[in-house]
Parts: C-alpha cells; sequence; structure tokens
C-alpha cells in the first residue's frame, strides 16, 4: 500500500528525473492543438479576424527548426555543468544540480516548443482549422514564442553560473538547511522518541533486518504505525535516514510482540525503509553537511589549492547550526501522531563530525583555514545551546591538535592558538573522546 507519506517521497524524488516536465510540457503541447481545435466550434467563431495561412505556416517552421538546435545546445551545456559540478566540488552534488527548476524548465520549454510546432504545422498542412481554428493557432504559436524567449533569457544567466562551486555551495547549504529545519521541528519524526543506547531493545526485543545493503533514503512511519496497531506492539527505529545498513544490521527492533511465528509481518515491516545505493538530501540532515564538508576537503587537495572555497563552506556551516539551535516556531512543530513508534534524535556531535572532522584535518597544514575553524568554533561556543557548545569546544581542541603537527613556523601555531583561546586547553585528547 502506498501511503501519502511514502507517495511525498516518491513525488520529491521525481524532480531528479529530467524526463518528467519534458513529457508534461509534450503533452500539454499536444493538447493545445486539440483546443486550438474546439474554437471552430464555438459561436463566436465568426468574429476571429482572419489570419494569413502562410505566415502561420512560417512562423511555426522557423520555430520547429530552432527548437530542437536550441534544445540539443541545452542539453550539451547542462551535461557539461553536471560534469563540472562532479570534478570541481563533489559528485554528492549531482542531484542537486539536476533538480534545478530554471533548468528544467528551459528544457522543457524548448522540448515542448519544439513538439508544438510540429504537431500544429502537420495540422495547418492538413487543413485541419478554419478560421477561428488558425487564429487560436496563430495566438497559441505567439505565446510559446513569448515563452521561449523569456525561459531562454533566464536559462542564460542559470547556465552560467550552474555547475560552479559556489552556486554548488549555495544549492547545498539551501538543501541541508531545508533538512535541518524539518528535523527540529520534528526530532523524532512524528514518532516517540527513543533513547540512543539501545542495547535493552536488542536484547528484548525481535530484530528486522534488511534484505538489500545500502543507505537509508526514507522511512514510512504511517506504515509501522498501522503495522504495529495490527500486531499490537511497539517498534523501536534503529536506522535513521542516511545509516548504511547491511544484512545483519538492524532496521528496528519489535517489543512485545507475541506471535512471533509470522514471517510476512516481519517482511512487510522491513518494506516501510526505503533502501538504495545512495544518500539523498530529503530526510537525511547529514548528508548536506557532509556533501559540504567534501566540497571544502576537494578544495584543499593539492591539485585544487583553493583554501577560499573551504573557508566559504566553514561560514556555511556556522549559519547551518545557528539554524540548528534557532528557536523553534511552534506552529510549524510536529506533534506525536505515530504513538506506536520510537525513533530517535539526531546528535549534535556526529553532526559536528560530518561538518568539521575532514576540513581539520585536510585544513590542518594551512594556516588561514586553521584560524578560520578555530573562529567558527568560537563563534557557535557563544551560542545558548548546550551540546553545540560542547561539540564546539572538542573540536578546537582537536582541531588545534592537528594544526600544531602539520605547521612547522611557530609564529602560524601561536597564531591558531591565540584564535582557539576561547576554549580551555587543560584537557588531553584522551579525555575530550
Amino acid at each position: 500500500m502506498l501511503s501519502p507519506c511514502r507517495f511525498r517521497f516518491f513525488v520529491s524524488r521525481l524532480r531528479e528525473r529530467l524526463w518528467v516536465r519534458p513529457l508534461a510540457l509534450c503533452v500539454l503541447s499536444v493538447g493545445a492543438i486539440f483546443v486550438a481545435r474546439l474554437a471552430d466550434n464555438l459561436s463566436f467563431s465568426s468574429l476571429a479576424p482572419e489570419i494569413n495561412l502562410d505566415s502561420v505556416e512560417s512562423l511555426l517552421t522557423v520555430m520547429a527548426s530552432s527548437m530542437l538546435v536550441i534544445a540539443t545546445f541545452a542539453v550539451g551545456s547542462m551535461v557539461a555543468a553536471y560534469a563540472s559540478a562532479s570534478a570541481g566540488a563533489t559528485p554528492r552534488s549531482i542531484p542537486l544540480v539536476i533538480a534545478d527548476d530554471v533548468t528544467q524548465n528551459a528544457l522543457s520549454a524548448f522540448i515542448g516548443a519544439f513538439i508544438f510546432s510540429n504537431v500544429a504545422l502537420v495540422a495547418v498542412k492538413s487543413d485541419l482549422f478554419q478560421f477561428a481554428g488558425l487564429f487560436s493557432i496563430f495566438a497559441l504559436t505567439l505565446l510559446v514564442f513569448a515563452i521561449v524567449v523569456i525561459t531562454f533569457v533566464r536559462w542564460v544567466d542559470r547556465i552560467a553560473r550552474l555547475g560552479r562551486v559556489v552556486n554548488i555551495i549555495e544549492k547545498a547549504e539551501k538543501a541541508a538547511g531545508d533538512s535541518l529545519d524539518r528535523r527540529r521541528h520534528s526530532p523524532t519524526l512524528g514518532a516517540l522518541e527513543s533513547p540512543l543506547n539501545q542495547e535493552h531493545y536488542r536484547d528484548t526485543g525481535i530484530s528486522v533486518y534488511s534484505s538489500t545493503v545500502g543507505y537509508v533514503q526514507h522511512i514510512d512511519l504511517e506504515n509501522l504505525q498501522s503495522s504495529a496497531e495490527a500486531l499490537d506492539c511497539r517498534l523501536v527505529v534503529a536506522a535513521l535516514p542516511g545509516a548504511f545498513v547491511g544484512t545483519r544490521r538492524p532496521l528496528l527492533y519489535v517489543m512485545g510482540w507475541s506471535d512471533q511465528q509470522e514471517a510476512s509481518a516481519i517482511t512487510e515491516l522491513s518494506r516501510a525503509f526505503t533502501i538504495s545505493s545512495n544518500r539523498t538530501f530529503e530526510d537525511d540532515p547529514r548528508f548536506g553537511l557532509l556533501a559540504l564538508s567534501e566540497i571544502a576537503g576537494k578544495a584543499l587537495s593539492p591539485g585544487i589549492n583553493d583554501p577560499g572555497t573551504a573557508i566559504n563552506v566553514i561560514g556555511t556551516h556556522v549559519r547551518l547550526f545557528t539554524l540548528w539551535q534557532s528557536p523553534l516556531e511552534q506552529d510549524r512543530l510536529k506533534p506525536v501522531s505515530y504513538d506506536r513508534v520510537s525513533v530517535p534524535r539526531l546528535v549534535t556531535e556526529d553532526l559536528f563530525d560530518d561538518a568539521f572532522t575532514a576540513i581539520a584535518r585536510d585544513g590542518a597544514g594551512m594556516v588561514e583555514v586553521a584560524i578560520r575553524l578555530q573562529k567558527a568554533f568560537s563563534a557557535l561556543a557563544e551560542t545558548d545551546d548546550a551540546a553545540i557548545v560542547a561539540a564546539a569546544r572538542k573540536h578546537s581542541r582537536m582541531a588545534l591538535a592537528r594544526a600544531e603537527k602539520a605547521l612547522s613556523l611557530q609564529d602560524d601555531i601561536d597564531a591558531v592558538s591565540i584564535a582557539a583561546g576561547f576554549c580551555p586547553m587543560d584537557l588531553s585528547l584522551d579525555k575530550i573522546r
């Protein structure tokens, strides 16, 4: 059964498919031809002005011959942008580039105009229209032409920036910010909260495993709730979206189920988890932070040597963690809707590991990156969130330790130490672990 929860997830995945919008525009274009044919049957069709048939055919011929060329050019530009995003940023950013609305709308408009002009040209040459229908086709052609021109102008501005590192950072920040914002307003996804330590459930409950190996993309909590009600049990989720699961890592634990012989029920529970070879941004806030960290890591590689991009990503992380601890909007808080399912919260320390560990490691030998990291930790340590303050201080000490080992000039080490002065350094690395 396709629940509303899974249907929304399926619809969101369609944004990453390039064929969806062009197909919709093609159907709409063909439908517009039949709508124009109906104009001949209207009572006021005699009032339509007479349009020269040759002018309509000429306009449609020009559009038909040019739209295919423009559509081919658009596809080539998009492929180049995807290659640039993969090479200059990270392959994990490709879904964000593909889902760009302006680019998809442009490709759809070009293909739709090509289909419209060809179908309309065939209909006109077949004498399918009378005066009113021919005027309708002429008006629709002018409308399509205006849409194509406006779309092309917008698309040229976007394609010039699509695939550039700065643009990808902005898209990754928005995707991560949206995901973090949804999760902070629904920290347990609308279910009850389960403790992080799930040893008790592992020992007393029935473990449900995945039949495939991959990343959890989505959890259909509505199906889990209905299954728990039917089985008269409680469910404890063990693998959040973004977790890598195998055939021996539990997806969830079943508590209080008396009939343990019903294997089909176990299979139905595992189907509530959408597992694939790739992670997604929508339900996985950590993936957005990880993608940004990978962009910074590639910029810090010896072959690229672009510390400015890493510094830009550090500032992005500070904005995202500031959003994470900002006051909640009460009208957006999601109530507990699944009272038979328990889900653990995200751990702030894990978010910091995804965001800063790789940057601190790869940028330890660059004094400007090490200093900016310490300034970022200092800013986050001034927030009111105790978990963020503790994580910021821990990562500040670890980043300083890495910088002391990687930097060779004592003045650089002193500069990083001064920037890390907000954090007490009397704890050893063994203690902060």
